[in-house]
């Protein structure tokens, strides 16, 4: 496999943990700064937001409780993999201090939806992107698309998109997390997560021996029902979303589900704010951080 770090494929392929999701882009920053206390006036531009939002990361990354035994990776904005923490880029503080996994997020949101799923926008100037991310020492991508409805059409599509850009992702050494979100307030949710297990099924099969992906899903209705993707040869992992759901309500069903991980973003800050002392600080992520990779390591 081209370039792909033996090392950290080997950690996120068996190591105990879960995989931190700190990649709200321009649209959720504002949200994800005022959760953390940040309110809108206190910046007047998107330069000083990112550099908030940076500040609000780097204090995560650096925390004491942001520790490889309970973390194995850890994904980034953009904005984030370009800036750096203590004279490192994010990525290699994240590896060299932390031994800790780093990915980028990679995909333009979401288009309007269509078939009963929102597809990605296109990614214009995703080689750059990509050459960028390994020279920055990045070991994979994230990319998301939702599912809203158990359309077959939409499901096909969603997944036969995300493989396509996944395979360019993997010529390019990186290892892709394939994200293909199905609406935990759908009201088929079940049905889709039948229809998309077959269709991600199909597309595995295709695959050439030698490639690997990581698969980012929600909770599924039905306990184990992903446990045959966990197993395929092509998959390196198989991660959870939190979907919407409270921290305690994710980690309740996440734990009913062997074998499969975490990925949680707003989960994972709750109860975090900026006006802390680093004791507290340290102490509410610490808690948070345990009680997600119990979940993880079911």
């Amino acid at each position: 496999m081209a370039n792909v770090n033996q090392e950290q494929l080997n950690r996120m392929h068996s190591g105990k943990g879960f995989i931190a999701a700190l990649d709200q882009s321009g649209g959720s920053t504002p949200k994800a700064l005022s959760q953390y206390g940040v309110q809108e006036n206190s910046y007047s531009n998107d330069e000083e937001m990112y550099t908030l939002v940076h500040e609000m990361r780097t204090r995560i990354i650096k925390t004491p409780a942001f520790d490889s035994e309970y973390i194995l990776g850890a994904i980034l904005f953009e904005n984030t993999m370009d800036r750096k923490i203590d004279g490192l880029w994010t990525a290699d503080y994240l590896w060299e201090k932390k031994n800790i996994v780093p990915f980028l997020k990679v995909d333009k949101g979401l288009a309007d939806l269509a078939s009963g799923v929102q597809l990605m926008k296109p990614i214009p100037n995703l080689d750059e992107l990509l050459n960028r991310a390994v020279e920055r020492n990045v070991f994979g991508t994230k990319m998301r698309s939702v599912i809203k409805e158990a359309n077959p059409d939409g499901i096909r599509d969603i997944v036969e998109q995300q493989f396509r850009v996944g395979l360019q992702i993997f010529e390019k050494g990186l290892i892709p997390i394939i994200e293909p979100e199905v609406d935990i307030y759908s009201a088929d949710k079940e049905k889709s997560e039948e229809i998309l297990k077959k269709e991600i099924q199909k597309q595995l099969n295709a695959l050439d021996k030698d490639v690997k992906v990581m698969l980012k899903l929600s909770i599924p209705t039905v306990n184990n029902f992903y446990s045959s993707l966990i197993s395929d040869p092509h998959v390196v992992r198989v991660v959870a979303l939190s979907g919407g759901y409270s921290r305690e309500e994710a980690n309740t069903k996440l734990a009913q589900n062997h074998g499969l991980i975490a990925s949680f973003s707003r989960a994972l800050s709750e109860g975090l704010s900026a006006g802390q002392s680093d004791a507290d600080f340290n102490a509410v992520l610490g808690d948070t951080i345990k009680t997600i990779y119990n979940a993880s390591i079911t």
